[in-house]
């Protein structure tokens, strides 16, 4: 297989599994707060798609819109095929040249605090149902999940963007 499909094959694969990593944290989530376990999706999907914004709106049930909800999903796993293609690539590009691997591991951990800081900012409104501690954890499980896959797929890849001398 040529290596450009490669990569992008696993940059598919890792965008899949960091944004099942994340549907499944949500669910529970969802489930141990009883509000069952598709709520977080069909609020940041009302609230994206809707213009649902009024925290007080918030303390009252809200009925499933699976419109909303199917939309978010669509966009919830396009953002992370994305951030999935983006990071394979730059670990690629990382074997490819080790003295600029701690340069490519600060970019990922970058982009980490950079998309925590995002989400964070645009779900403000619904802060009381979206804590800041969620954003950080759904993230992380992503982080651990997929990272563990290209640590699997990429033996001493952390070692080299640990140390490499760039």
């Amino acid at each position: 297989m040529a290596r450009g499909s490669r990569v992008t094959q696993e940059g598919l694969l890792v965008g899949c599994v960091a944004y099942a990593s994340v549907a499944v944290f949500y669910a529970v989530f969802d489930l141990l707060a009883v509000r069952g376990p598709l709520y977080t999706v069909n609020l940041l999907g009302r609230a994206v798609f809707t213009g649902v914004r009024d925290p007080a709106v918030l303390q009252f049930p809200i009925p499933p819109d699976l419109t909303a909800i199917f939309w978010y999903t669509v966009l919830h796993l396009v953002l992370s095929l994305a951030i999935g293609l983006i990071v394979v690539r730059l670990v690629a590009h990382a074997e490819c040249h080790p003295s600029q691997a701690r340069a490519v591991l600060f970019t990922i951990v970058a982009g980490f605090v950079v998309t925590i800081l995002a989400v964070g900012v645009l779900t403000e409104p619904m802060r009381a149902l979206l804590p800041w501690w969620s954003i950080v954890v759904a993230n992380a499980s992503a982080v651990v999940v997929a990272g563990s896959y290209l640590m699997r797929a990429h033996p001493g890849i952390l070692r080299k963007m640990v140390t490499s001398g760039g």
